[in-house]
């Protein structure tokens, strides 16, 4: 079994990561349109083994979706990469990740950003989010553990707000928490295998919402029959 701290000890294994993670950019981001050099340099720099357990190590950098815990993961690193090309995050704006999971996507985010707050709702995520800030030396972010329902009032109003596991009910009132002309990127469940990815611009009296992206995958934030309660 190849355990993740062992690789400092094995720099043929860590090439072939980064050789992987190369190979990842180039045929699948790169032929999907996702060109913004910050999101691929972001890719390029982040090592996505560290991330995750030691046994879906070989398939981190593959086409599919990695399971966590539960009925939480990463999506496809097309889909993440999707996020953050729709998302169109500038170095001066402040975001907020609900359901950051092991820090992953929070990390990409915090090197296109100005300042980002992460919430998860499980304390060993929230324990290992910090550890990986510290670890990628994320000197401008900040984790808490809340509900995923309740967003983060007390640090909003963000430019963006991102949701990127799969939820059955969204709830508008997180539009409160973003600023005029800010956004949400969030995934809303269809079903058990389909997901529609979207983005909501918010304006003075309303709001719009965009299709971005089909999702096929049967991760889900919370249960259908949970929703969210507000």
């Amino acid at each position: 079994m190849l355990y993740i701290k062992s690789l400092n000890n094995l720099p043929n294994i860590a090439m072939n990561l980064e050789r992987n993670r190369e190979v990842m950019i180039e045929n699948q981001l790169r032929p999907n349109k996702i060109t913004n050099s910050n999101i691929l340099q972001a890719f390029m720099n982040t090592s996505k083994e560290q991330f995750i357990s030691d046994d879906k190590i070989n398939i981190c950098y593959s086409d599919q979706d990695i399971s966590i815990k539960d009925r939480r993961g990463y999506l496809k690193n097309l889909h993440l990469a999707q996020i953050l090309h729709f998302a169109d995050i500038k170095n001066n704006e402040k975001v907020l990740h609900i359901g950051g999971l092991t820090g992953y996507l929070s990390v990409l985010i915090a090197k296109l950003c100005k300042k980002i707050y992460v919430t998860d709702n499980d304390q060993s995520f929230v324990d290992s989010i910090n550890k990986n800030f510290s670890n990628n030396e994320v000197a401008n972010g900040k984790v808490l553990k809340e509900e995923f329902s309740e967003g983060l009032k007390s640090k909003g109003p963000y430019d963006l707000i991102v949701i990127d596991c799969p939820q059955y009910n969204f709830n508008l009132d997180l539009l409160n928490q973003v600023n005029v002309g800010g956004r949400i990127v969030y995934i809303e469940k269809i079903n058990e295998e389909l997901s529609k990815a979207y983005k909501m611009i918010k304006y003075e009296d309303n709001f719009s919402k965009v299709f971005l992206f089909d999702v096929f995958s049967n991760f889900y934030l919370t249960k259908k029959e949970e929703g969210f309660n507000f």
